[in-house]
């Protein structure tokens, strides 16, 4: 079992198939705003959607690929975050994550990917960790830039939301980097 303690009121857990309920109920409760970014919303319509998603996070973990976290504030799961993939032959891990609208705006998913990029780093000794985001969203870009990733460029119709390519801002920060902070 992973977990990782972040501060008094904040830590991640490997997800969990008992954390269906709770995943699903915090997609739905967000569901509208969610949509704005996140391209699976219309595929996740039912619990069993949520598990399905869980038992590949819990095979990419298995199979040493990717970690899959909730994020539990005060006890309570209040998002999903973790490395989507983690690129052992190049030392890279892809942090994705997000949180329940009723929890933007404390800071939680800043601290959030700046444990998940220091133990890439330090307890991992992966090179590099990089987070995407689209061009418009701007909370979600506002994570890395606090974080002092480097821009490193714009990948053009990077995902297809729903009804239209929307482009990827890449951010990325070495492990050099990291350490002299």
């Amino acid at each position: 079992m992973f977990i990782h303690k972040i501060d008094e009121d904040l830590s991640l857990k490997l997800i969990e198939l008992r954390d269906g309920e709770r995943v699903f109920e915090l997609t739905n409760n967000s569901r509208g705003y969610l949509r704005e970014w996140l391209p699976w919303l219309d595929t996740t319509i039912q619990l069993e959607d949520t598990i399905e998603f869980i038992k590949i996070c819990l095979k990419g973990f298995a199979e040493n690929k990717s970690l899959n976290t909730v994020i539990l504030f005060r006890g309570k799961i209040v998002g999903v975050a973790g490395y989507n993939s983690i690129n052992w032959s190049n030392k890279t891990a892809y942090i994705g994550y997000w949180l329940g609208k009723e929890f933007q705006g404390n800071g939680i998913m800043t601290k959030v990917a700046n444990a998940l990029t220091n133990y890439a780093i330090r307890e991992l000794n992966l090179n590099k960790v990089e987070i995407r985001a689209a061009v418009g969203n701007k909370k979600s870009r506002s994570i890395p830039e606090r974080l002092n990733f480097v821009n490193e460029g714009c990948i053009r119709q990077a995902e297809w939301l729903y009804d239209h390519y929307v482009d990827h801002i890449v951010y990325g920060i070495l492990a050099e980097e990291w350490n002299q902070k």
